[in-house]
């Protein structure tokens, strides 16, 4: 496993207990909607970078995509 997968996995699982403690959903559950989320599909972009970024702001992204229906980004 790359250094980034292993990245990308730790992310995921920060996402998923944030998620679960936030919206008092199942693990299960909270799997399923970051693995269908276009946020997991810009975050296993190894491109884009995101699997850098903090779990605060990875979530903050998958919190618009779930309240908006996308991604929203502030612009600086």
């Amino acid at each position: 496993m790359s250094v980034q997968q292993q990245m990308i996995e730790y992310m995921v699982q920060d996402l998923v207990e944030m998620l679960t403690e936030t919206q008092g959903i199942e693990y299960d559950i909270a799997m399923h909607t970051i693995y269908c989320s276009q946020v997991y599909e810009k975050l296993v972009d190894i491109e884009t970078g995101l699997y850098r970024e903090s779990p605060s702001y990875v979530f903050g992204l998958l919190q618009d995509e779930l309240n908006f229906g996308r991604i929203v980004q502030a612009e600086v």
